[in-house]
């Protein structure tokens, strides 16, 4: 549970970070501000959860509970270890990420925090095998395009109540679609680096808990579709209910990535990827 909180809240602050950068010309002041408000308490979740998750680690490897969690030893040994490492890349980032409310040079810090943020990932878990530069290439690839996408579903939302969003939800979807098509070739070059066979996926307990991801995301990238072709233009011409409809869309994806991030935590902790078998 630790584990899928710090990827939700290091996705959302990426991503509301980007959403802000991207569409600062284009998205109203109170869209811009609720991406980043989000981008700030994401990173102020993710930074408690990250320390959460040194205790946790420390109590598993000395078997002591709660007291091996404040146990200095064990603290240190964790924080020898690669998520040690990856913690000063993530820490650096979500905290370089909150200078996204300081004007002008702000975002450009806040960029630079979701490109460490991205690759604290690659400093632990499964993308330590080999091919490493490969693997460690896509994930980031893969993340700050899912990024890019989690973040926006909040702003998205509060736009479809204002006079232009529905040209900002259309530019939105035409842009997305470049970073949707990143997120899939990454995620199947990932996929197919860790697994090394499609029969891999069928006959491994990693196999099976991505394949109940990439379910879980292609009911979320059928939603996405719907929205683009039907809920949008349908709003850009005010017909009546289009608004409530595009907002429970919105608001089921939203729903729908909580799963996501269980599935993720839960093949990045408790399987090895076949190709470490």
């Amino acid at each position: 549970m630790a584990k899928a909180i710090g990827y939700g809240a290091a996705l959302l602050a990426m991503g509301g970070v980007l959403f802000s950068f991207i569409f600062a010309k284009h998205a109203e002041a109170s869209v811009l501000h609720l991406a980043r408000q989000l981008a700030v308490g994401a990173a102020l979740v993710g930074l408690a959860v990250l320390a959460l998750r040194f205790g946790i680690r420390a109590a598993r490897i000395s078997g002591m509970g709660f007291e091996g969690a404040m146990d200095p030893m064990m603290l240190g040994f964790v924080w020898e270890s690669p998520l040690g490492t990856a913690a000063i890349w993530r820490g650096v980032g979500e905290l370089a990420i909150l200078a996204i409310l300081v004007p002008r040079i702000g975002q450009w810090i806040a960029l630079m925090g979701c490109l460490a943020v991205a690759i604290s990932f690659a400093q632990v878990g499964h993308a330590l095998g080999e091919p490493r530069a490969a693997l460690a290439v896509f994930l980031v690839l893969h993340l700050l395009a899912a990024a890019f996408w989690i973040g926006a579903l909040a702003p998205l939302r509060r736009a479809t109540l204002l006079p232009t969003g529905a040209d900002l939800l259309h530019h939105f979807g035409n842009i997305a679609a470049f970073g949707i098509a990143v997120l899939i070739i990454a995620g199947t070059a990932l996929a197919y680096l860790l697994s090394g066979s499609l029969a891999a996926l069928f006959g491994t307990a990693y196999g099976l808990g991505l394949l109940v991801k990439v379910g879980i995301v292609s009911a979320l990238l059928g939603l996405a579709t719907l929205n683009k072709v039907r809920f949008v233009p349908a709003l850009r011409v005010a017909k009546p209910g289009a608004t409530h409809a595009l907002r429970q869309s919105i608001s089921l994806e939203m729903l729908a990535v909580a799963p996501i991030l269980l599935a993720t935590a839960t093949i990045t902790s408790v399987t090895t990827p076949p190709i470490n078998l």
